[in-house]
C-alpha cells in the first residue's frame, strides 16, 4: 500500500511543482512587461515635458488684439477699478455722456488707460530722471507727478471733447429752437417738430433730439425725457429749455408760447457772449501787443536812427 501511493505522490508533487514554475515564469514575463511599459511612459511624458504643449492652431488664428491686447485690456480694467472709487464709474459714464458716447469709448475702456497712462508715464519720466543723474528724490517726484498725469490724461481729453461738443450745441440751440417754434405755430405737434428739427440739422444737438425722441418712442414719457437729457449735459441753456419744457407739460401751457419766449431768449443770450467776447479782444491782445509787435515797430523805426547817431558820433571822433 505505500510503496503503491508513493509513486503517486511523488508524481502530484512534480504536477504541484511544474504549475509553481510555470506561474513563476508568467509572473516574471509580466512583471517585465510592466516594468517595460512604465518605462515607457516615463519616457513619453519627458518628451512631452520637453516639447511642451501642442499648439492651438484655432488660437493662433484669432487676431493678435483678441489673443493679446484683449485680455491684457481686462487685466488692467481689473486693476483701475481697485484703483478708483466706488462713484468713478458713475462720474465717467455722466462725462461719456457729456461728451455725446463717441465710438470705441465706454468706462471699462478709459479705466484700463487710466491705469496704463499711470504706469506707462511713470515709467518713462523715471528712466529719464534716472538716466541724467538726478538724485534719488528727484526721481521719485517726477514719477509721481508723470504717474499723476497719466492717470488724470484720460479725464482731461474726455472734458475737453465735452466742452466742446457743448460749445457747438449751445451755438446751434437757438436756431433748432427758431426752427421749432416755427413748426409748432404752423400746426406740427411738439414730438413732430422735434423730429423735423433732428432729421433737418446736423450736429450734436440733432443727436440730443433724435435721442430724445428714441426714448419718448419706446415708452418712456416726454417730461422724464426731458429731464434725462438735461441730465446728460452741463450746458445752462440746454438744462434751462429742458426745464420750461417740463413746466409747460405739467402747468398746460402752450408749447408755442413757451418755444417762442425761449428762442427769444436764446438769441438774447447768444448776442450777449459775442458782445463780451468782442470785449475781451482788447485785453488778450496786449500781451502780443506788448512783447512782439511793439518791439519788432522799435526795431525797424528806431533801428536806423540809432545807426546814423552812432555813425555821426563816431566821424566826429
Amino acid at each position: 500500500m505505500t510503496s503503491s501511493a508513493a509513486p503517486g505522490l511523488l508524481l502530484t508533487l512534480g504536477g504541484l511543482l511544474l504549475f509553481a514554475s510555470l506561474l513563476l515564469v508568467g509572473w516574471f514575463f509580466i512583471a517585465r512587461e510592466e516594468a517595460r511599459r512604465a518605462t515607457g511612459r516615463s519616457i513619453d511624458a519627458i518628451k512631452a515635458l520637453d516639447r511642451g504643449p501642442e499648439p492651438d492652431l484655432r488660437e493662433l488664428d484669432r487676431p493678435f488684439s483678441e489673443r493679446v491686447i484683449a485680455p491684457l485690456g481686462e487685466r488692467l480694467v481689473g486693476v483701475g477699478r481697485q484703483l478708483t472709487r466706488s462713484d468713478t464709474e458713475a462720474k465717467l459714464q455722466h462725462r461719456l455722456d457729456v461728451a455725446g458716447n463717441p465710438t470705441g469709448w465706454d468706462v471699462n475702456r478709459i479705466i484700463g488707460l487710466k491705469v496704463l497712462g499711470l504706469g506707462s508715464f511713470s515709467l518713462v519720466a523715471f528712466a529719464w530722471a534716472a538716466a541724467t543723474g538726478k538724485s534719488p528724490a528727484v526721481v521719485v517726484v517726477v514719477a509721481a507727478l508723470a504717474a499723476a498725469f497719466g492717470y488724470g490724461l484720460p479725464n482731461i481729453l474726455l472734458n475737453n471733447a465735452g466742452q466742446k461738443r457743448e460749445q457747438v450745441m449751445q451755438n446751434e440751440l437757438p436756431d433748432a429752437l427758431d426752427l421749432m417754434t416755427i413748426s409748432v405755430e404752423a400746426g406740427l405737434s411738439f414730438d413732430a417738430a422735434v423730429s423735423r428739427v433732428a432729421k433737418e440739422t446736423t450736429g450734436p444737438l440733432a443727436q440730443e433730439l433724435a435721442r430724445l425722441l428714441q426714448e419718448m418712442q419706446i415708452g418712456v414719457g416726454r417730461m422724464e425725457a426731458m429731464r434725462a437729457m438735461a441730465e446728460r449735459t452741463t450746458m445752462p441753456d440746454l438744462k434751462s429749455f429742458c426745464l420750461a419744457m417740463v413746466q409747460a407739460d405739467s402747468f398746460g401751457i402752450p408749447v408755442a408760447r413757451v418755444l417762442r419766449v425761449q428762442s427769444k431768449e436764446m438769441r438774447s443770450k447768444r448776442r450777449q457772449r459775442a458782445e463780451e467776447r468782442a470785449q475781451q479782444v482788447p485785453v488778450k491782445i496786449l500781451f502780443p501787443l506788448v512783447f512782439f509787435i511793439l518791439p519788432s515797430l522799435f526795431v525797424v523805426i528806431l533801428g536806423p536812427v540809432v545807426l546814423e547817431t552812432m555813425s555821426f558820433f563816431s566821424s566826429q571822433q
